[in-house]
């Protein structure tokens, strides 16, 4: 059986990440940037496709592991008959080359340990040629190079297929393993296998200690809003600025089915509330880098608007499948890439929109040239808000009416019409305004279903939509509006073991079940919250916060049937949504919510 979900820790150098199990064993690994291939990928099928494992000769899962205090540097500890031992694990921000550290300590008696690499190059499938070179292990296959190196003398065995390193530490030594990917046709050890490992650690320890100390949450959730942040820096792409939405590809939402994506990119979907929780939690910084990123991918047409994008801000991001990769526990197909770029979703029109006027609202300069940009998007969503279109979720069935993507028609004319007031550009006001007021009479006519008091997925279903429970944070009906509170009271009906799912499923174009959504759960604790219900809001949220794994991260779905983990892992969005969350039920229990742009209707 696969290693749950859960049982993976992040590690990440802010420009790609590496995911380590309870067993020691690092078994994801893209070099050198999140959406490269994969060159450790037995997550994703069997040892033979690629994996790094520091861990005691003969030894299961580690006794205990844990991040040190606010920074992404992992400990694990293992208890054996002859002794103690610990590896630490981390990757130093980037300043040339990616390189992964692993330190092992002894800290009781003596523990014999094997550090065994197995490379495969280009997702888990090539197999490289592997020399030593100057007291290093090198492996080649075609651009690239990983190098692995050792400060100390260790026994060293293998062959093309691994790189063995046997060795036995007592108490009080340490040993470290240093990997390190360049170009191939660099002939030399890259420059991170000179520098001692000590400085690595108190440099990478340092930098995310410092960053954390800028975090303003100061509510009873403290480490659990800490943690949820290291992990949104730790997707960040520190060049561009850009936020994966996971490390991974292709983790299902059920296992052994088809739900598998790829999410080693950057959706417009979590802009406006990766902007929020970044401004809100100290991080302006990093919001303006988001928000940069933003206008830089978006640029141009807004009719070749997509939902997602790469990293660096590309388009082109072809969806293939790995028939080589047997699948998490045998969940097919293994897909890289996403086809969500050609869909059609007017929901992001608005996503954009509600960013720009965020940002602008929290005293970041407006260019000329974004407000332009705003103009033309919105002469595009004039034209074309009514048609149909495949919505948040991406459903890969027939378009439809989907209620969420009119509700963000109607938030990027508010929010076209308030940045237009705070710049003091109202030529085309009048328009935007008719725009807001048409969508706004269309949803509560079509959307609603007065035989259930809800609104509804789309038009004339009666399907529910977690996505309805946004509503009053987007201001497009306030919390006290019975409509709100009837649909609230609704979304009983999509809970599952006390958490809620995305939707019912309907037809979704994609064969199988799947989870329960984190993200949904938490804003059913918002709506819950916002409608006066804060007993139950905090509940609902401490059912989340209970389902982190033992290093507080959370992948895109529960199951609580089977009590685990599902969809790709770390999930930006979980933790973007619990981040903001916490601020909300805290804000909450001081006094009134006070809620952004709320207008009645």
């Amino acid at each position: 059986m696969s290693t749950l979900i859960e049982d993976y820790a992040l590690i990440s150098d802010l420009e790609t990440a590496a995911m380590v199990g309870r067993d020691g064993s690092v078994d994801w690994l893209c070099l050198p940037r999140f959406d490269s291939p994969a060159c450790l990928a037995a997550l994703l099928g069997t040892p033979d496709n690629g994996f790094w494992r520091v861990a005691p000769l003969g030894a299961g899962p580690c006794t205990h592991r844990s991040y040190r205090p606010d920074t992404l540097v992992l400990d694990s500890r293992w208890e054996t008959p002859t002794g103690a031992v610990r590896v630490t694990d981390f990757m130093p921000p980037r300043a040339q080359l990616p390189c992964l550290v692993r330190v092992v300590e002894g800290l009781a008696g003596a523990v014999s340990m094997r550090s065994e690499l197995r490379l495969r190059f280009h997702q888990g499938r090539v197999v490289p040629w592997v020399r030593a070179v100057d007291r290093c292990a090198v492996g080649v296959a075609g651009p690239d190079a990983v190098w692995l190196g050792t400060d100390g003398a260790v026994q060293a065995c293998g062959d093309d297929d691994s790189t063995v390193h046997d060795f036995t530490v007592p108490a009080g030594r340490r040993l470290a393993l240093t990997l390190v990917w360049s170009p191939s046709h660099l002939p030399e050890p890259p420059t991170p296998l000179g520098v001692p490992a000590e400085t690595l650690l108190k440099e990478t320890a340092d930098f995310w200690r410092n960053w954390a100390a800028q975090c303003r949450y100061t509510g009873p959730w403290r480490d659990a809003v800490v943690r949820s942040l290291i992990t949104l820096k730790a997707l960040t792409y520190g060049p561009t600025g850009g936020i994966v939405a996971a490390p991974t590809t292709s983790l299902p939402g059920c296992i052994g089915g088809e739900r598998n994506w790829d999410y080693r990119y950057c959706w417009l979907r979590d802009s406006t509330l990766a902007l929020s929780c970044l401004l809100r939690s100290g991080y302006r910084e990093e919001a303006t880098a988001w928000l940069d990123w933003l206008v830089r991918a978006i640029a141009g047409n807004p009719a070749d608007l997509q939902t997602v994008y790469g990293v660096g801000g590309q388009r082109l991001l072809p969806e293939t499948e790995a028939p080589w990769l047997p699948g998490y526990e045998g969940s097919r197909p293994v897909r890289f890439g996403n086809s969500a770029v050609n869909q059609f979703q007017l929901d992001v029109y608005g996503e954009v929109l509600d960013t720009f006027c965020l940002s602008l609202r929290a005293g970041i300069p407006m260019p000329a040239h974004v407000w332009h940009l705003v103009e033309a998007m919105m002469g595009y969503l004039q034209r074309h808000w009514r048609e149909p279109d495949q919505g948040l979720w991406q459903l890969r069935g027939p378009r439809r009416q989907f209620v969420h993507s009119k509700v963000m028609s109607w938030v990027a004319a508010d929010r076209a019409l308030r940045m237009g007031e705070l710049l003091g550009r109202n030529g085309s006001s009048g328009e935007w305004r008719a725009m807001r007021d048409e969508v706004h009479r269309q949803v509560c006519r079509e959307g609603w279903d007065p035989r259930q008091h809800s609104f509804v997925q789309s038009y004339g279903s009666p399907a529910l939509d977690a996505s309805a429970l946004l509503m009053p944070r987007l201001g497009f009906l306030p919390a006290r509006d019975e409509r709100v509170r009837g649909t609230v009271r609704a979304m009983r009906r999509l809970q599952h073991g006390g958490f809620l799912r995305r939707y019912a499923k309907n037809g979704d174009g994609v064969h199988g079940s799947e989870g329960a959504f984190v993200s949904c759960s938490l804003w059913y604790a918002d709506a819950l919250a916002a409608t006066g219900h804060a007993e139950q809001a905090r509940e609902a949220f401490e059912r989340v916060l209970a389902v982190r794994n033992d290093v507080g991260l959370l992948s895109e779905q529960w199951d609580p049937n089977a009590g685990r983990q599902l969809g790709n892992a770390p999930q930006a969005f979980s933790h973007i949504a619990l981040v903001e969350t916490a601020f909300h039920l805290s804000a909450s229990s001081r006094g009134p919510a006070r809620r952004r742009h709320t207008r009645a209707g």
